[in-house]
């Protein structure tokens, strides 16, 4: 079994609501999940796994912000290209990663297949949607199996989860290392994996499937 990592979005916009930096989207609780964010870094890095991080990446006129967001299909900016909100927080921050943004025109697929550290920069929730080169690098690493982890639960790694699944690969979530926004449906998106066919399991299980 091939089996990879999947980072969604554990970006400092999303992560952090404190002295240290002030997330403009900030998912209530993430600090809490960084302790197994780091752990599944290391276990990756230590056991040579690929890791595929998806990341938001806007422009100030992506369609997904609103003067008024309704906190579901919109939300304030956040994420801008080349600000800090946009970085990975150190706890998940890719080392030498191949970078394909989703305004780029190709990707290198011998890249892809040579670097441990994909980062898939993307302007939808849907990162299936939201780059156009996902399709592409899913299918150069063809993994079996991916470790699906980060925020926020019942959106962006709901559209993750879902989608790995849709495209054949199985998923395992391990729960202590995903936060969730509040006000959306978190019982119904868990239960909506299972049925669907995702294990959740646990950060300390998850040497277990690799």
């Amino acid at each position: 079994m091939k089996t990879i990592f999947w980072n969604v979005d554990t970006q400092y916009d999303f992560m952090r609501s404190d002295d240290s930096f002030k997330g403009t989207l900030p998912v209530e609780g993430a600090r809490s999940i960084e302790p197994n964010l780091e752990k599944l870094t290391e276990l990756a890095e230590n056991e040579d796994i690929k890791v595929v991080n998806s990341a938001d990446w806007h422009n100030k006129d992506s369609a997904e912000f609103s003067d008024e967001p309704n906190y579901q299909t919109t939300f304030p900016p956040h994420c801008l290209t080349e600000t800090k909100g946009a970085d990975y927080v150190p706890s998940t921050q890719p080392k030498d990663a191949y970078k394909v943004d989703w305004q780029q025109e190709s990707v290198d697929a011998k890249a892809v297949t040579n670097t441990r550290n994909i980062v898939l920069y993307k302007d939808a929730f849907d990162v299936f949607e939201g780059n156009p080169h996902t399709e592409e690098v899913l299918s150069t690493i063809a993994p079996d199996r991916a470790i699906v982890y980060g925020v926020a639960t019942n959106v962006c790694v709901d559209f993750a989860v879902q989608g790995l699944l849709e495209r054949g690969v199985e998923v395992y979530v391990p729960t202590d290392a995903i936060k969730e926004l509040p006000g959306l449906p978190l019982e119904a998106t868990l239960d909506a994996w299972q049925q669907a066919g995702a294990l959740l399991t646990t950060t300390d299980e998850v040497s277990n499937y690799i």
